[in-house]
């Protein structure tokens, strides 16, 4: 897999970007599909091939949706751990300590 797919580089896939990406491998399937399948004139493949079409484009559509969406949040997030480092930290480690808690009562 490509390092890009990679959430912080630590080999974990963030589930959104894997989401865009077995997207992305769909488009690009299809699309390989569609060029095999060109030679193919009869009404029902005639009309399989309109309807892949239009899928792809929402396809396409919704994956790029989706990659802006991600970068916007992680640019976003990024920001108020810069702009608030000591809080983050603090927030962080009451989140531990409550989480810890929790697993040790059992």
């Amino acid at each position: 897999m490509e390092n890009a797919e990679f959430a912080e580089g630590n080999g974990v896939m963030n589930p959104r970007e894997k989401i865009v990406t077995d997207l992305k491998t769909l488009v690009n399937d299809a699309e390989e599909l569609l060029r095999v399948t060109a030679g193919d004139l009869s009404d029902k493949a005639k009309d399989a091939r309109a309807r892949l079409n239009v899928a792809l484009d929402r396809a396409r559509v919704s994956a790029q949706q989706w990659e802006e969406k991600a970068s916007a949040g992680a640019k976003a997030t990024d920001k108020l751990i810069r702009e608030h480092p000591y809080q983050t930290v603090g927030v962080a480690f009451g989140i531990g300590v409550l989480l810890g808690a929790l697993i040790n009562r059992r």
